[in-house]
């Protein structure tokens, strides 16, 4: 009886062709923004999807796909759905809100002008922020319906991490949310909105890095809720390389940020914390299970790559 139980719950968390197919076409899409914003952030306001005037901008997008670029290729690696959860639903949530953001501000994309980088790259990020959302909705939908949380918690978060991981999802939510609405209503400039912000950004802009940012606030939520870092390999390491991509973006284009502004060294320390937290719980999830953790997991599969 226990046995077939047991069969169920992993025939539950398997990971679905439909997803792996997803997070392969994340890895690719991501490889290429990585280029075009991080590589090439120098360039941005000519060969991107839409001008993005501040190398800083181009730099920060980047690296945020830098490390939505480790996220799928490390959860392609896996083979439990309860170990790419977190990830999966984070890049679920980011594509849905930069889609509101795209339709928003569509007007402000290449889609007609400019060059033939540019205008192609528009093309791509319509159709991709159109079909990806949903693709990505369904496939959580789908893995979601036959996946039972398990019950055994085997490398529990401690709880110093638990509250860090709290206040820096809640410190990015918001400041995601303000930077989201900061470009909803207006097609210029968010100044108004948005000026505890380290460097200059345009509406466009500020809702993608928003974006970003209300998507990371979702992931520490859904971490804290998950509870076993052993389950969160791939969600910590994200997290750290997010943070380390970050922290070479900002320091690549210092001249660009107000150096003097206090919010700017906020927001250095905030990335310095994202890093710790995320390498911390990068080290735990590696971590053997101690012997009385272990002795219930005997004869079933916990096993993924770590």
């Amino acid at each position: 009886m226990e046995l077939a139980q047991a069969e169920r719950t992993d025939r539950g968390d398997e990971i679905r062709t439909g997803t792996r197919w997803l997070l392969v076409a994340f890895l690719v899409l991501t490889l290429l923004a990585v280029n075009q914003l991080f590589v090439l952030a120098d360039v941005a306001d000519r060969y991107w999807a839409w001008t993005i005037p501040t190398e800083m901008t181009a730099g920060f997008l980047g690296a945020a796909y830098a490390a939505g670029f480790v996220l799928s290729g490390l959860s392609l690696r896996e083979n439990r759905w309860s170990r790419i959860r977190v990830p999966v639903v984070t890049v679920t949530v980011f594509t849905m809100v930069t889609a509101v953001a795209t339709l928003v501000h569509a007007h402000r994309l290449h889609l007609h002008d400019g060059g033939t980088v540019a205008r192609v790259s528009a093309w791509v990020w319509l159709a991709v922020y159109l079909v990806v959302p949903v693709a990505a909705a369904l496939v959580v939908y789908r893995q979601e319906s036959t996946w039972r949380r398990p019950e055994d918690v085997l490398r529990p978060i401690p709880g110093r991490l638990r509250i860090l991981l709290a206040l820096q999802g809640a410190v990015m939510f918001v400041a995601g949310v303000v930077l989201f609405g900061g470009g909803l209503t207006v097609h210029h400039h968010v100044e108004s909105v948005t000026a505890f912000w380290p460097w200059k950004i345009m509406p466009l802009g500020s809702m993608a890095i928003g974006a970003w940012l209300i998507a990371l606030g979702v992931a520490a939520a859904m971490v804290i809720g998950q509870r076993d870092l052993g389950r969160l390999f791939v969600s910590a390491v994200t997290y750290t390389v997010f943070g380390v991509f970050e922290l070479a973006a900002l320091i690549w284009h210092w001249p660009q940020v107000r150096a003097g502004d206090p919010w700017t060294w906020i927001y250095l320390a905030v990335l310095v914390l994202i890093t710790g937290t995320g390498a911390v719980g990068w080290r735990a999830a590696r971590l053997p299970l101690p012997d009385d953790a272990a002795a219930p997991s005997r004869g079933r599969d916990h096993t993924g790559v770590t």
